[in-house]
């Protein structure tokens, strides 16, 4: 039953059930309070189809085989391994055959996250279901239910359907894997709004959501894909993948290196055979060495290699990697939308400030651990000289359900303060939550206040109701005395109290516009606001009941709580800032409790910071649903906090960003942030509290839930990048030179300076050594204060191309010089090259310290620490030539020769030469940067 064909179809195709009556929504299901029969539940399953989430068809595996090969640096390698067959170099051909399947194999692990996030989110849905069939309550499998049927829930079990409630017993439903918002959500079988949001249809329970607290009655409207959740798996299955900045700038680089390959041994072969008169067989042998010369074939296997290290070193500051692209696409980010709740806050509610009558107090400290105080004008305030204190401390502590546990990391637990029982839980040392965050809240209040609960003890309760929004307790103090507690909603308890608490602790008369005043002042602050209230009771009295509080009340105070920013969330913002990085935020949360965060974390300016600027814009999830997508786009990047959003809500925003030529990382832990993940170029999802389908729909995973992490994970991206530039900046001279060598020789008609297998010699020993050391680099000093770089700019800039050519000029050079000079000195053909080849060798190494610093100078100490992998390579290096000049078998191997301690010196000279003209060069570009007109 698709949307269109519901019953509870509006004019607009979209069913609207929230906004209906219960008796309403019964009459349009075609069902009753006794719910369906027997018959017209299997005739209605025969025609809507189980309720589940069908798995998607699956691209055939031959398929998916080939698209991995369907990458241009995947042709060059093939292409090598071909001129290597033609050349005879079988092992060569075998090496580079195997990384390319390597490459196909990764990438075949790596495939399907959006597949695995759908097998996450049907995992999360309800197994068996309690349903009202023939008038009478069964247990069926959920998969069995259909629209009309009636089911009851109760805390603890799964939603296994879209239901309408019928009604409710202090029903509340944890939605955060739907809305993002970390406060249960209490229901009411009362209409709501047909516009509402996902987040404000209290008159709904949705299917795989988790049921806190209370009992419920409700119809099914909705099963399997017509669901809520069902129509997040649509989104994720039509979501398209991204290509990184990374796979465009190579592709693009492939492509222009394959074209300028073939055209210069074109080139090659009509001006040896015109102008020199070279035999075709010649020619074709000059070619195909030209072209191994040329292919950089250790380019994807680098690529691969620095990625996967790169994978290992995120892992290190708690970022897992799933897909390895994902570590260079972080260091391009321009835009980082996260969520609030857990990842930029604490998820661990905290009073913030207390409001009596008389006096203003602050509390200190975050999270559920008692570490902090109450202050008065920044002064510990104790409660035997504040009454009015210690009274709001006893209603907040004892009119609650929830308790503070210490655990001791041993596998027990300590207690929340003096006759607190002990759950017997928790395995890591610290303090947790039994209970429900805003209750956790004002009990570490109470323990911040210093208030011992010992000899208290509750008689009665009238329990928190959604239609009240207040709880009362009846008390017996130590003394025996009675005493009524109620602490709720600050307007319904305002409503019933007749006097308020002084400063000495004794009741005055009230005044109301005072407590409106500081309500509002309160809530303007972004702050959850809560009233306690008191009055006496009659000694012997054992019940309560909501009528005996309804009047007469004494007005203690008001608190105010919040869900605190992590401080490292708020200095990491402020670096990802000054990284040029835009940080907005995107919660299920009230516009006004999202926009007193995003200040607070200096997301946007505090009010009144910049004067005569105008008020942070915030858009909530009305606002969007109402815009187009050419309006969208054209206000994105001006809005940095959006409020009360659902999942097509924040891919619109990712979209549109994206459509401004963003780079989007996007942070997530519901089910509902998955199709969101899986269209941003970086999904981040949450390692802790994130469930199982936002986990599979990310590539980045934070194990520690922490927007800190996140900037030190762009910080990792961007020293990533910078290495594989560093590495692609010194593998291509090296195939340049070689390539110069063979192309210089053939043009002028000369005899070949090199062997194809002395090529092959070169480019093995390079790669097996010099290649990976830069791999490890750590992170140039101002890593962070630049600006992201363009998502889609080369990998190599013009500059560092005329860097290659130059480099390719200076080794090519001094290589064929070296050989004509050990020619014109009456040495033989295999001892001239192995001098050149010794030259290739030296003047690389001599290169691969020029490339540590991309544009910093190389000529300082600092060149000679903090990599140790460059003296392993190096040592490696003239340890394996020295092997190619004087071992008898690689003379037969490769047309090697033994060399003199003259030859060494002349290469190794040269090698030095080459060093400082590089050097010249980078300093050069300095000044010319440096006197550039700012852009």
């Amino acid at each position: 039953m698709t949307a269109s064909d519901s019953p509870l179809a509006t004019a607009t195709d979209e069913p609207t059930p929230w906004a209906l009556p219960p008796r309403a929504v019964l009459a349009e299901v075609g069902s009753s309070d006794a719910g369906l029969t027997a018959d017209q539940a299997r005739a209605r399953l025969a025609e809507v189809g189980p309720n589940r989430l069908a798995p998607p068809a699956r691209t055939p595996w031959w398929r998916r085989v080939l698209s991995q090969f369907d990458d241009v640096l995947i042709y060059i390698l093939l292409v090598s391994a071909v001129l290597k067959a033609i050349v005879g170099d079988w092992i060569d051909f075998t090496v580079i055959l195997a990384v390319a399947v390597i490459n196909a194999a990764i990438g075949l692990i790596q495939e399907g996250r959006a597949e695995k996030a759908l097998d996450g989110i049907r995992s999360m849905l309800s197994v068996h279901a309690q349903v009202r069939r023939d008038g009478a309550w069964t247990q069926i499998d959920a998969d069995d239910l259909v629209p009309g049927d009636v089911v009851r829930v109760r805390s603890g079990d799964r939603v296994p359907a879209d239901l309408r409630l019928l009604e409710g017993v202090n029903l509340r439903v944890d939605e955060s894997a739907l809305t993002g918002e970390s406060v249960p959500a209490s229901k009411s079988s009362d209409p709501v709004p047909a516009g509402a949001g996902v987040g404000d249809r209290s008159s709904m329970l949705f299917s795989g959501t988790l049921v806190s607290a209370g009992t419920g009655t409700g119809v099914v409207v909705e099963t399997g894909e017509t669901t809520e959740i069902g129509r997040i798996q649509t989104l994720i299955s039509e979501v398209d993948s991204l290509e990184t900045p990374l796979s465009r700038t190579l592709d693009a680089f492939g492509k222009k290196l394959a074209v300028l390959i073939l055209v210069m041994a074109v080139v090659m072969v009509v001006i040896g055979r015109v102008v020199h008169g070279f035999d075709t067989p010649e020619l074709i042998s000059a070619a195909i060495g030209f072209a191994v010369a040329a292919v950089p074939e250790g380019l994807p296997a680098l690529v691969t290699i620095t990625l996967a290290l790169g994978v290992q070193q995120m892992a290190r500051r708690r970022a897992i990697t799933r897909r390895l692209p994902a570590v260079e696409t972080l260091g391009s980010v321009t835009t980082i939308c996260s969520d609030k709740t857990g990842t930029l806050t604490k998820n661990e509610m905290t009073a913030r400030t207390v409001r009596t009558a008389a006096h203003q107090y602050a509390v200190t400290g975050i999270g559920y651990a008692p570490d902090g105080e109450v202050d008065l004008a920044g002064s510990p305030a104790s409660l035997a000289e504040h009454p009015d204190l210690r009274l709001l401390a006893e209603v907040m502590t004892l009119c609650n359900d929830a308790r503070i546990v210490r655990s001791t990391g041993e596998g027990g637990s300590g207690t929340d303060g003096p006759g607190a029982p002990d759950d017997g839980a928790g395995d890591a040392p610290g303090w947790r939550l039994v209970g429900e965050p805003t209750e956790g809240a004002l009990r570490t209040l109470g323990l911040k206040a210093g208030f011992d609960p010992t000899g208290w003890r509750r008689i009665a309760l009238v329990p928190f109701e959604s239609e009240n929004k207040y709880m009362a307790t009846l008390t017996q103090d130590p003394d025996g005395g009675l005493h009524v507690l109620v602490k709720g909603a600050p307007d319904r308890v305002l409503d019933r109290c007749a006097t308020q608490t002084g400063a000495d602790g004794e009741p005055e008369p009230l005044d109301r516009d005072l407590w409106y005043e500081q309500i509002d002042a309160i809530g303007a602050q972004g702050l959850r606001v809560l009233a306690a209230a008191r009055t006496g009771a009659a000694p012997g009295r054992t019940t309560l009941a909501p009528e005996d509080v309804d009047e007469g009340l004494e007005l203690v105070g008001l608190v105010g709580i919040v869900d605190p920013p992590r401080p490292e969330a708020v200095e990491a913002i402020a670096q990802c800032q000054d990284a040029g990085i835009t940080v907005k935020m995107i919660t299920g949360d009230h516009s006004g409790t999202a926009l007193a965060i995003a200040r607070e974390m200096g997301i946007v300016p505090a009010a009144g910071a910049e004067d005569g600027a105008p008020a942070p814009q915030v858009l909530t999830g009305a606002e969007l649903e109402a815009m187009s997508t050419e309006e969208l786009r054209a206000v994105v990047e001006d809005v940095d906090v959006y409020a009360r959003t659902s999942p097509e809500h924040k891919i619109r925003i990712v979209s549109a960003l994206q459509s401004r030529g963003q780079v989007v990382a996007m942070t997530g832990d519901g089910v509902n942030d998955a199709p969101a993940l899986t269209q941003a170029d970086v999904g981040v999802a949450m390692g802790i509290k994130g469930t199982e389908a936002t986990k599979e729909a990310a590539e980045v995973v934070l194990a520690d839930d922490n927007f800190a992490t996140i900037e030190r994970a762009v910080e990792e991206g961007r020293r990533i990048y910078d290495n594989l530039r560093k590495s692609v900046l010194f593998l291509l001279p090296t195939n340049g030179a070689q390539s110069l060598v063979i192309l210089v020789a053939v043009l002028l008609g000369w005899a070949l300076p090199l062997q194809p297998v002395q090529v092959l010699w070169i480019n093995m020993v390079t790669a097996v050594t010099l290649s990976l050391a830069l791999a490890n680099e750590r992170a140039e000093p101002d890593i962070m204060s630049r600006a992201p770089r363009d998502a889609k700019a080369s990998i190599l800039t013009a500059a560092y191309l005329r860097r290659v050519l130059l480099v390719s000029v200076l080794i090519g050079g001094a290589t064929m010089a070296v050989y004509f000079i050990e020619r014109d000195q009456g040495m033989s053909v295999p001892e001239a090259q192995t001098t050149a080849v010794t030259m290739l060798a030296l003047g690389q190494l001599a290169y691969l310290f020029n490339c540590r610093f991309l544009d910093r100078s190389s000529v300082t100490f600092s060149v000679l620490r903090g990599n140790r992998a460059v003296w392993y390579s190096a040592g490696a290096l003239v340890a394996l030539q020295a092997v190619f000049v004087y071992a008898p078998f690689m003379h037969s191997w490769f047309g090697s020769a033994p060399i003199g301690l003259r030859e060494w010196g002349i290469t190794l000279g040269l090698s030095v030469v080459v060093f400082l003209l590089v050097e010249a060069a980078k300093a050069f570009g300095r000044r010319r940067t440096a006197s550039a007109p700012p852009r």
